[in-house]
C-alpha cells in the first residue's frame, strides 16, 4: 500500500477472518475464537460436545498461510470462559497462542471473556485495551471489541474493525423453511452514536464527533467460532450486545462469508 492511501480490509472468501493492509505489514483479522467454548458449555449448561480445539487452531495457522500474513489479530474473546483460564482451557489456550506466536506475532484486543487471558500470557501476546486502537500511523485500521464504548481516536481510522456482536441473518426459503448463516456488517459509521462523549476532541484536531466529515467504515466480524452463537440482526426484537449498535451503523449492508450482498441488514 502506497503511503497516504486509506488502509484496506477485506474478507477472506468463505471464512470468518479478514486481512487488513497495514503500511509496514499485512494482518490476519478474525474476532470471537472462544477457545475452550466446549469446556465453558460442559461447566455452565451440562452440555457435553467434541472438542474442535484441533480444528480451530489448524484453521487459524492456515489462514496465516494462505494469506501471507506478518500478524494475528484477535479481535477480542480469545477465550471462552470469564476469568483466569485454568484447567483443560488453558492447555487449550497455551497449544493455540504456542502454535500463532511460532509463525507470527499475536495481538489480542481485550474483550469482555479476556481479562485473565491478557493478564495470563502478557509476556506472549500484544495486548490492546477494550476502548481499541488504531492500527498503521497514517490512517489505519481501528480495531476493538465493541463491549465498551470506543476510543475517540479510531474516529480518524479509515476502517474500524469489532467483534463481540456475532452478527447472524436467518434466512427463510419459499416454503417456510429457514437457517441461520454467519454474516458480516459494513456501513458508514455515525460518529456522534458511536463514541459516548460526542463533544470529546480527537488526537488529529477533530473538534467533536459532530465535525468529522468523512467518518470511517465500520467492519462488524462475524464469530471465528461456529458454536458461540449471536445476535440474528434480521430479527425484530433481537437486541444488539455493543452500547453503540445499531445507532451508529445508520445504513449498513449484510454479507455471507462466501460474499454474497443481501443489502440492507435491517431488511434481509
Amino acid at each position: 500500500m502506497a503511503l497516504g492511501e486509506p488502509a484496506a480490509v477485506e474478507p477472506v472468501v468463505g471464512e470468518p477472518a479478514a486481512v487488513a493492509e497495514l503500511e509496514s505489514e499485512r494482518a490476519l483479522l478474525v474476532a470471537d475464537v472462544h477457545a475452550g467454548i466446549e469446556i465453558g458449555l460442559r461447566y455452565e449448561r451440562g452440555v457435553e460436545l467434541d472438542s474442535r480445539a484441533d480444528e480451530r487452531r489448524e484453521r487459524l495457522c492456515e489462514l496465516l498461510a494462505e494469506t501471507g500474513a506478518d500478524r494475528l489479530v484477535v479481535l477480542g474473546d480469545l477465550a471462552h470462559r470469564i476469568g483466569a483460564p485454568e484447567g483443560d482451557e488453558r492447555e487449550e489456550l497455551e497449544t493455540l497462542i504456542r502454535a500463532v506466536t511460532d509463525r507470527v506475532p499475536m495481538t489480542l484486543v481485550e474483550g469482555n471473556h479476556d481479562a485473565g487471558v491478557a493478564d495470563a500470557f502478557a509476556a506472549d501476546i500484544d495486548v490492546i485495551g477494550s476502548g481499541g486502537e488504531v492500527l498503521g500511523s497514517d490512517g489505519g485500521v481501528g480495531v476493538l471489541h465493541g463491549h465498551t464504548w470506543p476510543a475517540p481516536d479510531l474516529l480518524d481510522a479509515d476502517v474500524v474493525c469489532m467483534g463481540h456482536e456475532h452478527p447472524q441473518v436467518r434466512l427463510e426459503d419459499a416454503v417456510g423453511g429457514s437457517r441461520v448463516e454467519r454474516a458480516w456488517l459494513r456501513g458508514e459509521i455515525d460518529p456522534v452514536a458511536f463514541v459516548e462523549d460526542p463533544g470529546v476532541d480527537t488526537p488529529s484536531g477533530h473538534r467533536g464527533a459532530d465535525a468529522i466529515a468523512d467518518p470511517p467504515e465500520l467492519v462488524v466480524f462475524p464469530a471465528f467460532n461456529e458454536r458461540s452463537g449471536g445476535t440474528w440482526v434480521n430479527v425484530d426484537g433481537q437486541s444488539f450486545l455493543a452500547p453503540f449498535l445499531p445507532e451508529a451503523l445508520p445504513t449498513g449492508d449484510a454479507y455471507l462469508l462466501d460474499g454474497t450482498r443481501l443489502g440492507d441488514f435491517r431488511r434481509v
